[in-house]
């Protein structure tokens, strides 16, 4: 079966970087577009960006342009989200999902994503 498992989330301080790593098994990876989520307690859950099926693009929201990085390999089935410039509006439940989907638009909305890791806790301390 299908499963994402991030890792690498935890403390930091304020203006500190982290990188999360989301590992695939049980899919052919580069027919799946890859994003990237977070929830804050009492929040809507909301992207934080998204990888094309190829790597040739990728989308940001506009409140971590400039500071997050999203990459993937392909080859072996991780997408990565390197987060820097860590702020305190950014803690949050960090998600990877992934979206079966070759075309041109990699997807913004939770109800486009069919596969999700558990999630790994992002902690910023002031």
């Amino acid at each position: 079966q299908v499963q994402l498992v991030e890792s690498g989330g935890g403390l930091v301080q304020a203006g500190g970087s982290l990188l999360l790593s989301c590992a695939a098994s049980g899919l052919t990876f580069n027919n799946y577009h890859m994003g990237w989520f977070r929830q804050a307690p009492g929040t809507e859950r909301e992207v934080v960006g998204a990888s094309k099926w190829s790597g040739s693009a990728t989308y940001y929201a506009a409140s971590v342009k400039g500071r997050f990085a999203i990459s993937r390999d392909n080859a072996k089935k991780m997408v990565y989200l390197q987060m820097n410039g860590l702020q305190p509006a950014d803690p949050a439940v960090y998600y990877c999902a992934g979206k079966p989907d070759r075309s041109t638009y990699t997807g913004t909305t939770v109800s486009e994503y069919l596969y999700w890791g558990p999630g790994p806790q992002v902690t910023v301390s002031s």
